[in-house]
């Protein structure tokens, strides 16, 4: 068996990577890849769960609809790491919380099992307002990060 000459192996590492990539790519998607920086949702309803998790937290919102459906919204945030950062901790968002966000509807638009929003800001009913999203995903540039305008 003759041995695979050196440049033979660079070729196969190149295409191994391309092939991985886009698995790291959904693993930790940028914002473009699943929200529709066209689709802006302002919700305003009850908090249902947060979820804690990594790469993102993820709250839950009962929103009221005009017409007085109760439509659960998903509503992806920063990783927990950024949210403490900027203020949040596990007793932040409790059940039951009535709060507004603002952000960008997914892509889909499906609603199923879910509404999916990808989180910008969160309005609390005392007015104080946290950034709740991540920078550097392909957000767009809306002034909801207070770290955009040091930049």
């Amino acid at each position: 068996m003759r041995p695979i000459p050196r440049n033979s192996t660079s070729v196969i590492l190149v295409a191994l990577v391309g092939l991985l990539a886009p698995l790291s790519l959904r693993a930790h998607h940028a914002f473009f890849a699943e929200f529709d920086s066209d689709a802006p949702v302002r919700l305003q309803g009850r908090v249902s769960k947060v979820e804690w998790i990594n790469p993102h937290a993820w709250i839950h919102l009962e929103v009221v609809e005009a017409d007085g459906q109760t439509v659960t919204w998903m509503v992806e945030g920063g990783t927990p790491n950024t949210l403490l950062r900027r203020g949040f901790d596990k007793n932040t968002l409790t059940i039951g919380t009535e709060i507004l966000v603002r952000g960008y509807q997914a892509k889909d638009k499906s609603c199923k099992p879910a509404c999916k929003a990808n989180g910008r800001d969160v309005t609390f009913p005392d007015g104080r307002k946290l950034f709740l999203g991540s920078s550097g995903t392909g957000a767009p540039r809306d002034g909801a990060d207070p770290l955009e305008r040091h930049r």
